[in-house]
């Protein structure tokens, strides 16, 4: 070799070492597949001519690989069969990418000359007819590989390739430090989910404590309200979706919590919805969230009432008033039982249980076209209707004297019971407002009352039932009082204590109801019937 080839040689060299250092360092300031992709294309354009590139990693058991990042300057034709090549995963033993895989060299296919694996087929058929491609690795282990694809083959010259081969460590490293910053930002948006998931659920949790209800048992021992506990015992321990029906007021939320808390899931929160409070623009960011910025006032992302009754229940109170638009979201979230946030880019899968309630006849609402037929039918897998308090009269002195001892102990009153009388009014009225009624009315009354007894509660005029004066019979308080015990008795079959006997209906201990009987003259053969 002459002197000026050597020298030749050595400024060839040297300008290869600058190419490699410039192309290096700008490959080290990728953070993400983007900005990598864009990298490679703008200093690899500057040195030769290709076509298309892609990038593939290997699984951490060096089994599977799939698709990093593809470049290609024409639009594919068939974008549906492209998502699906370019989203699938491989074996690495295809007889094509182990090669490649295991070689410290740089491999050149042509591919008119072989048998072809169905990722490489695809960008045969779209052209491509020599494929160069490397193995990337780093200290650690085996990244990936990196292909360049070619429609016009052995256009690269050796000096090319040299260069390909010294980036490959240098993209290996690049490659696996945006493989972990992926990871690390997926495990800092999960710790971010779950933060807003705990701060939805105690705000929650709060909401409910302040209600102070206690829904630890629910007041009713006659024959209605039994065969309301027979269903719940059967539903509950399932997952099958459940449609309460029934008036306003007749506690549908009370035993929406009772199927809950008899549930695998009572452990977690039981999540609410109602329906008929939340604008129609609200509704679908109330129930399946939205990210930021995806609408005005959207200014942070904020989860769904679905994310956060995940592995739980679903309340959807006055499901009936849910706008059209919105009941085939809904429906389509039961069926797929996956839903996507509003500005979200992709789909999020849950796994709820869903216990609906309305006051409407939802298959009325169905024929006269304002609620979706296969919505009510998904809905309506196991129908529970509650009775109004009009026919559950027998329940009515025991919830009475549930809500006088709340109420009283709420307002630090020492009222314990209410008059024979008042009683009498309130088992002749029609309570058309239910169990609610019941507990609003008894609320002013305590409030109202300055000794320990309640005498008179103010019922809505209009609503009770007219007594003819010329059929009025005056009777003494005791026999008064004679009557009502052995109505109850009748009532209770019987039974004097125990949840379910006369004394807890009348708001009396046992002993208490035994002396009034023994003063009164009520005996055994009084109340029980022959056999």
């Amino acid at each position: 070799m002459t002197k000026e080839n050597l020298w030749e040689s050595l400024q060839e060299k040297e300008k290869e070492q600058e190419v490699l250092l410039s192309f290096s360092n700008d490959l080290s300031a990728a953070r993400d597949k983007e900005e990598l992709s864009r990298i490679i294309h703008e200093r690899l354009s500057e040195l030769f001519v290709y076509d298309d590139f892609v990038i593939c990693t290997v699984d951490e058991a060096q089994k599977m690989h799939k698709t990093f990042f593809h470049f290609f300057r024409e639009k594919p034709k068939d974008y549906e069969l492209y998502d699906r090549v370019i989203n699938g995963s491989y074996p690495v033993e295809d007889g094509f990418y182990n090669l490649v895989l295991a070689s410290k060299e740089i491999i050149r296919f042509d591919l008119t000359k072989m048998e072809l694996p169905q990722y490489i087929q695809y960008h045969y058929n779209d052209g491509i007819r020599e494929v160069i491609a490397i193995a990337l690795h780093n200290q650690k282990r085996k990244v990936g590989t990196f292909f360049l694809l070619l429609k016009n083959p052995d256009t690269f010259t050796p000096q090319a390739l040299r260069l390909l081969q010294g980036l490959s460590y240098q993209l290996a490293i690049t490659i696996a430090n945006i493989i972990a910053n992926e990871q690390i930002e997926k495990q800092l948006n999960e710790i971010r989910h779950y933060k807003q998931q705990l701060e939805e659920e105690n705000l929650y949790l709060q909401e409910e404590r302040n209600e102070g209800y206690n829904f630890s048992e629910i007041i009713g021992a006659g024959t209605e309200m039994q065969k309301i506990f027979r269903l719940i015992s059967q539903v509950a321990p399932s997952d099958s979706t459940v449609l309460l029906m029934g008036e306003t007021g007749t506690g549908k939320e009370l035993i929406a919590r009772a199927i809950h808390n008899g549930s695998p899931h009572k452990d977690k929160l039981m999540v609410k919805v109602n329906c008929a409070t939340l604008p129609p623009n609200l509704i679908e960011s109330e129930l399946f969230g939205h990210e930021k910025g995806s609408f005005t006032g959207a200014t942070e992302r904020r989860i769904g009432k679905f994310e956060l009754a995940n592995n739980s229940t679903l309340f959807l109170d006055e499901v009936g008033e849910l706008p059209m638009e919105l009941q085939s979201k809904l429906l389509r979230v039961l069926q797929e039982k996956e839903i996507e946030r509003i500005g979200g880019r992709g789909s999020i899968k849950v796994n709820v249980r869903i216990i609906a309630a309305t006051n409407r006849s939802l298959q009325k609402e169905v024929d006269a076209g304002r609620f979706r037929s296969d919505l009510f039918y998904r809905l309506n897998v196991f129908p529970v209707t509650l009775p109004p308090l009009r026919n559950r009269k027998e329940d009515i002195p025991v919830l009475t004297n549930h809500f006088v001892a709340r109420y009283a102990r709420s307002a630090g009153k020492k009222i314990n019971t209410v008059s024979p009388k008042v009683m009498e009014s309130l088992l002749a009225y029609s309570w058309p407002g239910n169990v609610r009624e019941l507990e609003h009315l008894v609320e002013r009354s305590v409030l109202l009352t300055t000794g320990t007894t309640i005498r008179q509660m103010y019922l809505p005029a209009g609503n009770q039932k007219e007594t003819n004066a010329g059929e009025f019979t005056i009777v003494t308080l005791d026999e008064m009082e004679r009557t009502y015990i052995l109505k109850v008795l009748k009532v209770c079959k019987g039974r004097i204590s125990g949840p379910f006997g006369a004394a807890v209906k009348l708001g009396l201990p046992s002993t208490t109801l035994i002396s009034k009987m023994q003063k009164l003259g009520i005996k055994k053969e009084h109340f029980h019937d022959p056999l």
